[in-house]
C-alpha cells in the first residue's frame, strides 16, 4: 500500500522542539540540505546535527559521517539522500531509535517508510519542510516564536 503522509503528524514534527539530524547536510550550498537545514533551524527552531560522508561541520553546527556517531537523542532524521540510498539511512534511523524520518521531496522507498512505520516511527515521504511551510502562509498559518502554528 502506498503511503499517505499524514497532515497531522507533519504539523507535529515542524511544530514539536526536537533534534533533527540532516542526512546529506555537507557546506555545499548548492545542494537543497544546505538552505532547508537553515529553515529547520532557523525558522523552526530545531536542533541540526549535519550528517555526510566527510563529517564536515556545517552552519556552525558539529557534523558526523554516522548517524550511530551522534551522541543522545535523535528525533527526527531528514534524508537528503536519492531514492536508492533512503532504505539504509531509514534502517539506521530505526537502529538510532528516532522518532521519525522525513523522506525529503522527490525520496520515495515505500518498503522503507513499511518498515520504519512498523517500528513505530512517525513517516513524511516525499516532501519538504520549506514547501509546508509556504503552504502554511498561503492558508494564512505561520509558526509562532515557540514553534507552535497559529491561523
Amino acid at each position: 500500500m502506498a503511503h499517505v503522509n499524514d497532515p497531522a503528524v507533519i504539523e507535529n514534527l515542524i511544530t514539536t522542539q526536537g533534534r533533527w539530524a540532516v542526512v546529506g547536510l555537507s557546506t555545499n550550498e548548492w545542494r537543497a540540505a544546505y538552505d532547508v537545514s537553515l529553515t529547520v533551524r532557523d525558522r523552526m527552531g530545531m536542533e541540526i546535527i549535519p550528517i555526510n560522508p566527510k563529517g564536515e561541520d556545517v552552519h556552525g553546527e558539529k557534523g558526523y559521517k554516522l548517524l550511530s556517531e551522534v551522541p543522545g537523542q535523535v528525533d527526527v532524521v531528514e534524508c537528503f539522500v536519492n531514492s536508492e540510498r533512503v532504505g539504509a539511512v531509514v534502517d539506521q534511523a530505526i537502529e538510532a531509535g528516532a522518532k521519525a524520518v522525513w523522506m525529503q521531496l522527490g525520496v520515495v522507498d515505500e518498503a522503507a517508510a513499511e518498515r520504519a512505520e512498523a517500528a513505530g516511527l512517525d513517516v513524511v515521504m516525499n516532501e519538504c519542510p520549506d514547501r509546508v511551510l509556504h503552504r502554511w502562509a498561503q492558508e494564512g498559518r505561520r509558526l509562532d516564536t515557540d514553534g507552535s502554528a497559529t491561523a
